[in-house]
């Protein structure tokens, strides 16, 4: 069995999840910062981050009720009548409780108390989120232009 331990939180404007966009980039300009854990604030391990805009967040869906796993979901988007695939949505409601957001990075910050913190913008995560882990956004690999 896997076990994931958060490497940081995330630290924004939403203290619940009622008000948060529903994916990330959609407000542009939310601010966020991503604070490491302890045994992760190390600055060798965001050496070149700096030379990267945007990065991928993987993180956990923690304020979502863990009630028995359904194969099927009500996206809100499709105003809760209509019932789709658990993996054809972007549905909190997930097996494994994981979310992928893409952030712009602003800067990385030294902080004397938290170590290195990113500044983040764009993010759809509320306050407190875990963040498992943390890859750079690879605009010829991450972006398919002609998807629908």
């Amino acid at each position: 069995m896997l076990t994931l331990e958060p490497v940081a939180h995330i630290h924004s404007d939403f203290p619940t999840k009622f008000g948060i966009p529903r994916q990330s980039g959609l407000v542009e300009e939310l601010e966020a910062l991503v604070v490491f854990e302890p045994p992760w604030r190390d600055d060798n391990a965001l050496r070149g981050i700096e030379g990267f805009s945007h990065l991928w967040l993987i993180w956990e869906f923690s304020q979502s009720p863990r009630g028995s796993w359904s194969p099927t979901v009500r996206p809100p988007r499709l105003g809760g009548n209509r019932r789709m695939g658990v993996f054809a949505t972007r549905s909190p409601f997930r097996p494994n409780h994981l979310g992928l957001s893409s952030v712009r990075l602003e800067r990385v910050e030294q902080s004397e108390a938290l170590g290195p913190v990113l500044h983040v913008c764009g993010a759809d995560l509320m306050d407190g989120t875990p963040i498992f882990d943390i890859k750079p956004y690879l605009p010829y690999t991450d972006s398919h232009p002609q998807a629908t």
